[in-house]
Parts: structure tokens; C-alpha cells; sequence
């Protein structure tokens, strides 16, 4: 793996990741006690479960859950609008009591893009101080993502896939496959025949735009507050939500368009 990849993939130098005797993002927020009130864990339910039909060959069931997610990510996005209105001087007034705590650490967005394939495993040192939540990382960290659930299904249909994108090391980001790319080009060639494929295909770029959204606007938002100064938790802030943004999920559904 060269250099370039490694920063994609790994921590930066600095990102604490050391809890035991530290607060945490999680900690300040007291967020195991409200969590059952997040959009988040909605968002993870419905992931789970548009998943589960679609390993069982029950494709249509997980439209709608998909759809769903897509309207969930969409409250997600505008609540950057609220925090925006936070400026340099209000942040200041309370930077300090945050110790290394930081969004970074936010265990449920990082669930989320482990079940959409963006997977990391260095990410889990940040929970180590959790065991609960270690363990559900650790967990979805080596499952397989939706998107491997919907390469399954481009195989089970008949289309040509390698055997490398259907069995592989779950724990790991999925890399972009010429076989996968090619199997999509077939279904979006041919809609009316692959059509169940096709709208599960687009559910999929619907909310991996949606993601990509909330990532953009994070990233917005923090410059517009600390600039870019290194974050809370150690990383460098700005420059290291910028390289996140650039990470697309299921990036076969975006290259076959240059080529259709």
C-alpha cells in the first residue's frame, strides 16, 4: 500500500486515541444516555435491515428503507445550518472544556460509513475505552457493507463478477473492480430487463450523495468556526475533513456514467 493510500486510510499523527483517563466527545455529551433519540441509530436500523433483504434476494422491501434513509441523512444536513450560526468568539468561550473531545469520536457516523463500506479499522483505537462500543465496531467493522450486499446480487442474477469483490476481506474499504463496473453498465444499458438492480442502484447513489452532503457540510462548517486550526481530538481539522469528502461510497455508480 503506498504512502497516498495509507494517509486515506489510516489516522493522522496527533489523533488521540488514548480514553482511559480522558474525556471523550462521547463522554461530554453524555451520549449513551441519548442515543435512543438520534436520527443516527434510525439510519443503522434501516441499513441493517434494506441489507438483510437484499442478501435474501428481496430487493423491492429495500427500497423503501433506503428512501428512508435518504429523508433521515436529509435532517441530518440541514441541523450544519443551526451549528453554523456558531461563530469564531462563541466557539472560544467554551474550546476549553472540550478537552480532546471531538466529533471525530462520534461512534454512530462511523457505524454508518462502516455499513456503507467505508471501513478503517485504526478508527476502533478511538473506542478502546468503551468496551460496548469496541465491540459493535469491531463487529459492523467486519461485516459486509450494503454495497457488498448489492455486488451479491449483481452475481446472483448472473452478471460476471469477480470472485475477488464477492469474497473478500470485509474489515477493509472497498476498492474500486472493472468486473463490478462492468456488471452495473450492463443493468443501466439494459433498465427494463435488470430494472429491480437498476433502482437499487440509484437508491445506493442516493444516499451516498446524501452522505457526501453531510460530510461537505461538516467540513464547511468547521472552517467557517476554527479555520484551520487542529481539531479537538487531535487531527488536523480542516484538511483532514476535506480528504473524507473526496472518499465516495460505491464509487462504481459514479464511474459508469463517463462511460454509458
Amino acid at each position: 500500500m503506498d504512502k497516498e493510500q495509507k494517509d486515506k486510510d489510516g489516522l493522522e499523527e496527533g489523533v488521540v486515541t488514548d480514553f482511559d483517563k480522558d474525556m471523550s466527545y462521547g463522554d461530554y455529551l453524555h451520549l449513551n444516555q441519548i442515543l435512543s433519540e438520534l436520527w443516527m441509530k434510525l439510519i443503522l436500523h434501516e441499513l441493517t435491515a434494506a441489507k438483510d433483504h437484499i442478501e435474501a434476494g428481496r430487493l423491492e422491501p429495500s427500497f423503501k428503507m433506503l428512501s428512508r434513509v435518504a429523508r433521515i441523512q436529509q435532517q441530518l444536513i440541514q441541523s450544519w445550518n443551526v451549528l453554523s450560526t456558531l461563530t469564531p468568539s462563541d466557539y472560544m468561550e467554551f474550546r476549553e472544556k472540550l478537552g480532546n473531545s471531538s466529533g471525530f469520536q462520534s461512534f454512530q457516523n462511523r457505524l454508518i460509513e462502516f455499513a456503507m463500506g467505508q471501513k478503517n479499522s485504526q478508527i476502533l483505537a478511538v473506542f478502546r475505552h468503551q468496551p460496548e462500543l469496541y465491540e459493535s465496531m469491531r463487529a459492523t467493522l467486519n461485516k459486509p457493507s450494503i454495497y457488498d450486499a448489492a455486488i451479491g446480487a449483481l452475481a446472483a442474477r448472473g452478471l460476471p463478477v469477480d470472485e475477488s469483490a464477492l469474497n473478500r476481506d470485509w474489515s477493509e474499504t472497498y476498492r474500486e473492480n472493472a468486473s463490478v463496473e462492468s456488471a452495473w453498465l450492463t443493468v443501466y444499458r439494459d433498465v427494463h430487463k435488470y430494472w429491480n438492480l437498476y433502482e437499487l442502484a440509484e437508491k445506493l447513489v442516493d444516499i451516498g450523495s446524501q452522505q457526501q452532503f453531510w460530510r461537505f457540510n461538516h467540513m464547511s462548517t468547521v472552517e467557517r468556526i476554527i479555520g484551520n486550526k487542529t481539531g479537538t481530538g487531535g487531527s488536523s481539522g480542516v484538511s483532514y475533513l476535506k480528504k473524507v469528502v473526496e472518499q465516495p461510497f460505491f464509487p462504481e455508480l459514479w464511474t459508469l456514467r463517463t462511460k454509458l
